[in-house]
C-alpha cells in the first residue's frame, strides 16, 4: 500500500509527504522525534497503522525537516516549532487541504497543540498520543519528558550516549518498545529506520530541542475537540503530562490504555486506533482479530549446535549472514512474507501452496553450496495476523510437520498436497504421524526434488 511520494516546499526547505486513503476527513499525521516515509511500510507494525488511519480518512503524512526523505538543514540549527508549523501548512496547502484533524505522537504532539491554537480554522480536531507539555521539570510540571532526564546535565549525558551509540542494534529498543525489544527482526529495522531518519548530529539537535519545549501558556488557547492518550506504563514518557495537559485544555478528553510501549504502532496498536477512529468519526469497526488462509513455510539448519560448535562465533556468525541472504533472495522470488528470522532458520508465509513448495525446495538445494543442510516443513491452514506476527494451530502443525523432516528434505501436510494437485509436484508418502501438541493424526508427504 505504500504512496507515492512528492515534496512541498517551505521556504527554501523541500520537505518529503505522502497522502494515502481516501475518507471524508483529513488527518495530518506528525511524527514523534525522527522518521522516514517509506521504512514507514517496510515493517508490518507501523504500516499497519497507518493502512487503519487510511480506513476511516485521507491520511498526510510527512518528514519533517532534516530528517527522512525530506532537505536535511545544519545539525546544528535548532529547528523551531514555528518553523515546523510553516511545514505543516506547506503540506496541507500542497495536498489541498483547508481544514484537518491533527494527530501529534510523542514530541509531534506539543506541535500540533501549538499549530491548533494558532490556526484554529484550519484544525478540526486534534488528538495527541503519548505526549507532553514541557521538556524538563520545572513549577507546576515536575515531570520530565524522558524518565530518566531530570536535570540538563542528564540531557548532556544521555544526548552524548545518543550520539555515540546512533543507529545500533542495541538494547535501547526496550526505551520504546519493550515488548518487541527481543526479536531479532525489529531490531534490525529500528535500528536501520534511525540511521536513515537522521544522522546523529540531527538527532542530537531534534532531541534537545524536544527537551526545550514548554508549551504549558499556549493550552488553555486551544479550541478544537481535543483527545489525549497515554499508555498507563509508557516506557518513556510519563502520562502524567497528558493528564496535566487534558486538566488545561478546554472540554479536553483524556483515555488512559494498559500497556508499556511508547511506540504507538507496537503493542496494543488495535485499542488506540479503536479511540482514534471513535472521537474523529464517532463510531468505531467492530473488528475479529485478522485471519487469513496461509500456507506456513519453517526451514532450520541441521545440526547448526554442533556446526557452529565447529566453526567457532565469528565464522558461524558469516555463514549465518550468507543463510539469511540466500533465504531472503528466495523468499522475494517466490513472494513469501518474512514472518521472523529464527536464528538458524526462518518462519515465512505465502499466499500459494505451490510456490511456498517450491521456495522451501529451492532454499534446501541452494545451502548447500554453504556447506549446510536445511530441513523444512510446510502446512497450510488458517492464521491470526497480529502487528506482523502470526498465531494460531496452522504456525503450530507447520513447526511440528518441520521437525519431522530430514536433512535436505521439504515435507509438507495432506492438507498442502491436496491443495497443489495438477501443479506437477510429486510427493512421497511418509505416513502418519502424531505431531507434538497438535490433536490428531496427520499423513506427511516429502516433495521429490
Amino acid at each position: 500500500m505504500q504512496p507515492r511520494t512528492r515534496y512541498a516546499k517551505s521556504g527554501d526547505v523541500n520537505l518529503a509527504y505522502q497522502v494515502v486513503g481516501d475518507g471524508p476527513l483529513d488527518l495530518v499525521y506528525v511524527p514523534g522525534w525522527v522518521s522516514h516515509l517509506d521504512l514507514n511500510w517496510e515493517e508490518p507494525g507501523p504500516g499497519r497503522f497507518l493502512e487503519r488511519l487510511a480506513s476511516f480518512s485521507r491520511v498526510i503524512l510527512f518528514d519533517k525537516r532534516g530528517t527522512g526523505l525530506s532537505d536535511r538543514v545544519s545539525p546544528n540549527e535548532l529547528p523551531t516549532l514555528e518553523q515546523r508549523m510553516d511545514d505543516v501548512r506547506a503540506v496541507m496547502d500542497a495536498v489541498g487541504s483547508e481544514q484537518a484533524s491533527l494527530f501529534g505522537a510523542s514530541e509531534g504532539g506539543p506541535m500540533c497543540a501549538l499549530f491548533a491554537a494558532t490556526y484554529p480554522e484550519r484544525v478540526r480536531s486534534l488528538v495527541m498520543y503519548g505526549s507532553y507539555a514541557r521538556g524538563l521539570p520545572e513549577g507546576d510540571y515536575p515531570w520530565a519528558t524522558t524518565r530518566w532526564v531530570t536535570t540538563p546535565e542528564d540531557l548532556e549525558e544521555m544526548l552524548e550516549m545518543l550520539e555515540e551509540t546512533w543507529g545500533e542494534p542495541h538494547d535501547l529498543l526496550g526505551f520504546w518498545g519493550p515488548s518487541i525489544a527481543e526479536h531479532e527482526r525489529y531490531k534490525r529495522w529500528w535500528s536501520r529506520y534511525l540511521r536513515m531518519s537522521a544522522s546523529p548530529a540531527a538527532a542530537v539537535t531534534l532531541s534537545r530541542m524536544n527537551h526545550q519545549v514548554d508549551i504549558r501558556h499556549v493550552l488553555p488557547a486551544i479550541q478544537a475537540p481535543t483527545l489525549l492518550i497515554h499508555r498507563t506504563q509508557d516506557s518513556l514518557v510519563v502520562a502524567d503530562g497528558s493528564r496535566y495537559m487534558a486538566d488545561r485544555i478546554p472540554d479536553a478528553r483524556y483515555v488512559e490504555l494498559p500497556g508499556e510501549d511508547h511506540l504507538w504502532f507496537f503493542g496494543d496498536q488495535d485499542a488506540l486506533l479503536d479511540e482514534i477512529e471513535q472521537f474523529l468519526t464517532g463510531s468505531r469497526q467492530a473488528r475479529e482479530p485478522d485471519r487469513v488462509l496461509a500456507t506456513v513455510m519453517f526451514t532450520d539448519i541441521v545440526g547448526s549446535t554442533e556446526r557452529a560448535a565447529q566453526l567457532g562465533d565469528r565464522r558461524w556468525r558469516e555463514l549465518l549472514a550468507g543463510h539469511e541472504a540466500l533465504v531472503r533472495a528466495q523468499l522475494e522470488r517466490f513472494r513469501g512474507r518474512e514472518v521472523q528470522m529464527l536464528g538458524d532458520g526462518v518462519l515465512a508465509t505465502f499466499d500459494g501452496p505451490a510456490r511456498a513448495i517450491r521456495c522451501a525446495r529451492t532454499i534446501c538445494d541452494e545451502v548447500r553450496s554453504l556447506g549446510i543442510e536445511v530441513r523444512a516443513g510446510l502446512h497450510t491452514g488458517e492464521c491470526e495476523m497480529r502487528n506482523g506476527d502470526i498465531a494460531g494451530i496452522a504456525v503450530h502443525t507447520g513447526a511440528r510437520v518441520s521437525a519431522e523432516a530430514s536433512a535436505g528434505e521439504v515435507l509438507v501436510s495432506s492438507t498442502v498436497k491436496d491443495l497443489v494437485a495438477g501443479s506437477g509436484i510429486e510427493f512421497e508418502d511418509r505416513g502418519v504421524h502424531s505431531l507434538k501438541g497438535v490433536p490428531g493424526e496427520w499423513r506427511l508427504f516429502s516433495v521429490e526434488p
